[in-house]
């Protein structure tokens, strides 16, 4: 197994990163495997999916409608409705595996690997990526 800490800056503002790119570098010449990319983080998670039509606007949008950012949360530390940021997980888990086949991703077509982040208290985070050897 190989594995390898990045760190990305998300700004602080909730936001959705395209991490196709970094882990298409990361797998390329290492023949068939599986690619498991985690964020070791409690409000963050990560979602294949299609991006750049707006889709990751509208996964932002969603997430603000069914957990709202407001005072209803019993988790209170942070900015306000921070405490649905520590709910996120549930809906967007925190990994993600992705078959290799000749070192090279099998996404689908409009596939891409993001991390999504809701939460403004931190402006960067971190993700790891793994390549398990078939």
């Amino acid at each position: 197994m190989r594995s390898e800490l990045r760190t990305v800056r998300t700004g602080g503002v909730p936001t959705v990163v395209d991490l196709t790119g970094e882990c298409e570098e990361f797998v390329r010449g290492e023949g068939d495997g599986l690619l498991q990319v985690f964020v070791p983080h409690a409000t963050a998670g990560l979602a294949i999916i299609e991006t750049g039509s707006g889709s990751d606007d509208d996964l932002l949008a969603q997430l603000d409608e069914l957990l709202p950012r407001d005072d209803r949360w019993r988790h209170r530390h942070g900015s306000a409705g921070h405490g649905r940021d520590h709910v996120l997980p549930a809906f967007v888990p925190p990994h993600a595996t992705v078959p290799v086949l000749d070192g090279r991703l099998q996404l689908g077509t409009w596939q891409r690997i993001c991390l999504v982040d809701p939460n403004r208290d931190n402006p960067q985070r971190q993700v790891r990526l793994s390549f398990l050897r078939g």
